[in-house]
């Protein structure tokens, strides 16, 4: 068994769909990043390769990279699920921490967790997601972005 952790933040940015684990959410502003801005993806992803030892999301998917402009965080996250059962690997198990003083979060947690057990080709019960506030502690709490942290358990 091998496990891996995650940390990811972006700020926000007008202009931009907000997707956190694969769902859209409503709110006034998105994720600013080259990719859809995905934290709760991209700090899975980074739990996953590290895991694995296969370093971090942007050596993967590099942001200097015009292939990955645009690119649906969901997309990535199936190519390193892909590349860990390539190398004999198979998720067991994520659990993941939402950061945001807004949105609120809860009604979308449920969604965002099957299309996540669907990515990581796992039975929803094996995905669990959090979410917290800072009490308008930091960047998070003053509104300036989100912060997300995951844990991810890998067998090979």
């Amino acid at each position: 068994m091998r496990i891996g952790q995650g940390y990811d933040a972006h700020r926000f940015a007008e202009g931009r769909p907000l997707v956190l684990g694969g769902v859209r959410i409503p709110h006034d502003m998105g994720l600013a990043a080259h990719s859809d801005g995905d934290v709760l993806i991209h700090a899975l992803c980074d739990a996953l390769l590290g895991a694995a030892g296969l370093g971090d999301i942007g050596r993967h998917f590099p942001d200097s990279s015009a292939e990955f402009a645009g690119i649906d965080s969901r997309i990535l996250l199936r190519r390193v699920v892909a590349r860990l059962q390539r190398d004999g690997m198979w998720v067991v198990n994520a659990d993941m921490t939402v950061v945001a003083q807004s949105p609120k979060l809860a009604p979308h947690i449920a969604g965002m967790r099957e299309a996540l057990a669907s990515d990581l080709q796992l039975e929803p019960s094996r995905v669990n997601i959090k979410a917290t506030t800072t009490e308008g502690m930091g960047f998070a709490g003053r509104g300036e972005g989100i912060a997300a942290y995951a844990v991810a358990l890998v067998e090979d």
